[in-house]
């Protein structure tokens, strides 16, 4: 039929019409047109969820000794990282040592699980003591967003250090998408970190997050400017996110933003709006806050 060809034919159009799109994307990113797939949204997710439960094993499924769970984990684990790798190489030719660079990767990141299990489950001790509202550990396992999205932080965490492409910030999204906690995976946090409520909170790239730190809903820990190049891009990896040492409380609703050090036992209040540092033992509200911007002009 005259019209139905007509269709099919406009059809092909447009196909190739957004087919080359793809090299112009390939431009932006700087390599070449890729026919290698990108990582799985899908397959990530269930590898992130299968993670999960195996660092918190009998929570969300049956155990797993024999360990046969966990080399399926480790079979999909290495054949998403094969393809961040294939994707972002810059040289096709180079594409054949991505499995083997894959397999070393997935095999580093396996074998980390204990530590970011024992750093886990002090997290959840901390939520546990740190929530009169808790009435046991496994609740914090079990139901706290806190908890879910520090543990999708931690796998992702682990496989930014391995420098693995594209399947940490994946995996934080995962957790933002589903709590409202927005972590970035290149962010550096100590033991017994609990965020209690958790919605809002917002931590940037190059945090360092000391131990036994507590945050409430809505805290934002930000850059407040960034470095450009010559041609006005945002310079990658630069220090801009605070430093906040051990045992320090900040309490709902605070931004604090460049690389300040908030000092060890400081108490920051909510909503207080801090582009400085702060010594150890501070007590900062937002009285405090708008007295020392005016007096010591600090710009906040």
């Amino acid at each position: 039929m005259p019209e139905v060809d007509a269709l099919h034919g406009e059809v092909r159009t447009l196909a190739a019409e957004l087919s080359a799109y793809s090299g112009r994307f390939a431009a932006l990113s700087g390599r070449p047109p890729c026919a290698q797939p990108l990582p799985s949204r899908d397959g990530v997710t269930r590898i992130a969820e299968d993670l999960r439960a195996t660092l918190f094993p009998g929570y969300f499924d049956g155990l797993d000794p024999a360990g046969t769970k966990l080399e399926s984990i480790g079979a999909a684990l290495e054949e998403q990282v094969r393809r961040g790798l294939c994707f972002t190489c810059t040289d096709p030719k180079a594409h054949a040592g991505c499995s083997r660079r894959a397999a070393e990767l997935t095999r580093h990141f396996l074998e980390g699980l204990p530590e970011i299990q024992r750093t886990l489950l002090e997290d959840v001790m901390a939520a546990y003591e740190g929530d009169p509202a808790c009435t046991t550990p496994d609740e914090a396992i079990l139901a706290y967003p806190g908890v879910y999205a520090l543990t999708l932080y931690r796998i992702a965490h682990s496989l930014c250090e391995l420098e693995v492409p594209l399947l940490p910030r994946m995996i934080t999204e995962i957790a933002h998408g589903a709590t409202g906690i927005d972590i970035h995976p290149g962010a550096r946090i100590g033991t017994r970190f609990f965020m209690d409520h958790g919605t809002g909170v917002v931590i940037g790239e190059t945090c360092i997050i000391g131990n036994r730190v507590r945050l409430y809903q809505g805290v934002t820990l930000g850059a407040k400017s960034f470095h450009l190049d010559e041609e006005g891009h945002p310079v990658k990896g630069v220090p801009r996110h605070p430093i906040i040492e051990d045992d320090v409380i900040i309490y709902a609703g605070a931004t604090i933003l460049g690389r300040v050090t908030i000092g060890r036992d400081s108490i920051i209040g909510g909503n207080v709006w801090l582009t400085r540092g702060v010594p150890p033992g501070s007590r900062v509200t937002q009285g405090s806050a708008r007295y020392d911007a005016f007096h010591f002009g600090s710009g906040i």
